[in-house]
C-alpha cells in the first residue's frame, strides 16, 4: 500500500517552478537593459529620469516610444523647435534637470544657441506660444478657442493645425514629466554644469557635455587616477630627470585646464545652463484653487461631454499621426502595472487629479477619494500634480516608509498620466470648438 502525505515534497517539479521564475525575473531584467540601451544610443546617456522608471520597465517601454516619436521623428516641426519647445515647457516650474537636458539636445540638433539667452530670443512664432504655455501649466482651464485662433491666424508667423497640435503635446508631456522630476527628487540631485565646486576645483562633470562640444572629461576627473600611480611611483624610486619631466607636465595641465575653463565659463553661463527664468514671461501667474472660485463662466469640464476614448484620441491622431495610439498606450500601461495598490486606490488618485484640474465624471462617487488617499497623500498629490516646482520645499510630506520604490514611482507616474491626459483634454476641446467654429 502506498500511503502519500501533503507532505511529500517533489523536487522535479520544486526546480522546474524555481527554474520558470528565475526565467521570468532575467527576463525582465533583460528587457530593462534593452530598453537602457535603446536609450543610450538614441540620446547618448541613460537619463535619470529612464533609470526611475526601469522599476516598471512595461511602462518604461511605452514612455520611451511615445517621447523619441514626438521628440525625434517625422512631424510638422523641425527638431530644434521641439527641444525649444521642451525648454518653455519645463522652465515653467523651473525644472533645472529638463531645461539643462533639453538645451543639451537643442544644440545637438543644430538650434542656434543665441536662442538660449532668453525668450526674447526665440524667433517670434515661438513666442507665441507663451501665453498657451502658461495657461495648459498652471491653469489649464483657461485654454480657450481664442487662444488657437490666435495662434493659427497671426499673419506670416500663424501657425498651422498640425504643428499646433504637436506643440500641444510636447508642452503636456513636459508640464507632467516636470511633476515626475519632482516627486522623485530628480531636480534636486541634480548639479548644473556652470556650478562651481567650494574648493575651486572644475565643475562636476554633466553627462549632457558631449551634446555642447565638450566631449573631454574635465581635466581634475580624468587625472585623478594618474596623480595616484604619480604619487606612488614619486614613493618609490623616481630619478631627478624623471621626477623634472612630470613636473613640468602637470604644470602644463593646470595651464591649459586653466585656459579651457576661462574660455568656457561664459558660454556656459549664457548658454549651455541657462536659468529658466529667462523663459518665461509673467511669473507670478501660478495654479489656483479651482474649486474655489466663483466666475460663472469657468464651468466643471465633464468627461461625458468631452472625452478622451471618444473625442481627444480621434482628434489627435487624424491632426498627428499615430500619436494618439503611443498616448493611449501610455494611459493603460500606467493604469495596468502590477502594483500592491488597489483598483479602486488607483481610480481615486486619477480622479482626484483631474477633479483639482477642474474635470469631474459624473458616474464616480468622488466619496471615495476621502476614504481611499489619506490626507497626506491628498496634499502630496495635489502639490505634485499642481504645483510641482514648491514640492522642492518640505510643505507637502508624504509618509514613503510603507511603500517600496517602485511602489512610490508608480505613483508619481499615475500623478503623471493623470495630469498629461487632463492638459490634453483642455487643449484639444479648444482645437475642436476652433474647428466647429
Amino acid at each position: 500500500m502506498i500511503i502519500c502525505t501533503n507532505k511529500m515534497e517533489y523536487p522535479l517539479r520544486t526546480q522546474c517552478q524555481r527554474v520558470q521564475k528565475q526565467v521570468m525575473v532575467n527576463g525582465e531584467k533583460g528587457r530593462v537593459s534593452l530598453l537602457l540601451t535603446k536609450a543610450l544610443v538614441s540620446r547618448g546617456d541613460v537619463d535619470a529620469v529612464s533609470q526611475q522608471m526601469a522599476s516598471h520597465p512595461q511602462y518604461l517601454e511605452s514612455f520611451l516610444r511615445t517621447q523619441h516619436y514626438i521628440l525625434h521623428m517625422d512631424g510638422p516641426l523641425p527638431l530644434q523647435y521641439r527641444h525649444y519647445i521642451a525648454i518653455m515647457a519645463a522652465a515653467r516650474h523651473h525644472c533645472n534637470y529638463l531645461v539643462c537636458l533639453h538645451s543639451a539636445q537643442f544644440l545637438r540638433v543644430g538650434g542656434d544657441p543665441l536662442w538660449l539667452q532668453g525668450l526674447e530670443a526665440a524667433p517670434t512664432r515661438l513666442r507665441l506660444l507663451d501665453h498657451i504655455n502658461k495657461v495648459l501649466a498652471h491653469q489649464p482651464w483657461l485654454t480657450s478657442c481664442s487662444h488657437i485662433q490666435k495662434l493659427l491666424k497671426s499673419g506670416e508667423q500663424c501657425w498651422s493645425l498640425a504643428e499646433l497640435v504637436q506643440a500641444v503635446v510636447i508642452l503636456a508631456h513636459c508640464h507632467s514629466l516636470c511633476s515626475f522630476v519632482f516627486g522623485c527628487d530628480t531636480d534636486s540631485e541634480f548639479v548644473p554644469l556652470s556650478s562651481k565646486s567650494p574648493n575651486g576645483t572644475p565643475p562636476t562633470f554633466c553627462p549632457f557635455d558631449d551634446a555642447n562640444g565638450n566631449t573631454n572629461v574635465p581635466q581634475s576627473l580624468a587625472s585623478s587616477s594618474e596623480h595616484k600611480l604619480r604619487r606612488r611611483s614619486l614613493d618609490s624610486s623616481c630619478d631627478m630627470l624623471c621626477l623634472k619631466e612630470r613636473i613640468q607636465k602637470s604644470q602644463e595641465e593646470r595651464e591649459r585646464q586653466t585656459l579651457q575653463q576661462t574660455d568656457m565659463e561664459e558660454e556656459e553661463e549664457v548658454i549651455c545652463f541657462a536659468d529658466p527664468a529667462r523663459f518665461i514671461t509673467d511669473p507670478d501667474f501660478c495654479y489656483q484653487e479651482f474649486a474655489r472660485r466663483e466666475e460663472d463662466h469657468f464651468q466643471v469640464f465633464r468627461v461625458q461631454d468631452y472625452s478622451w476614448e471618444d473625442h481627444g484620441f480621434s482628434l489627435v491622431n487624424r491632426l498627428y499621426s499615430d500619436i494618439g495610439h503611443l498616448l493611449d498606450d501610455r494611459f493603460r500601461s500606467v493604469a495596468t502595472l502590477p502594483s500592491s495598490h488597489s483598483p479602486d486606490l488607483k481610480r481615486a488618485i486619477w480622479n482626484y487629479i483631474h477633479c483639482v484640474l477642474g474635470i469631474r465624471y459624473d458616474d464616480y462617487d468622488y466619496g471615495e477619494v476621502n476614504q481611499l488617499l489619506e490626507r497626506d497623500l491628498k496634499l502630496y498629490i495635489k502639490a505634485v500634480a499642481c504645483f510641482p516646482d514648491a514640492t522642492k520645499t518640505p510643505l507637502c510630506p508624504l509618509r514613503w516608509s510603507p511603500l517600496k520604490t517602485s511602489e512610490r514611482i508608480h505613483i508619481n507616474l499615475l500623478i503623471m498620466e493623470a495630469r498629461l491626459q487632463a492638459e490634453l483634454l483642455y487643449a484639444l476641446r479648444a482645437i475642436t470648438q476652433y474647428m466647429i467654429a
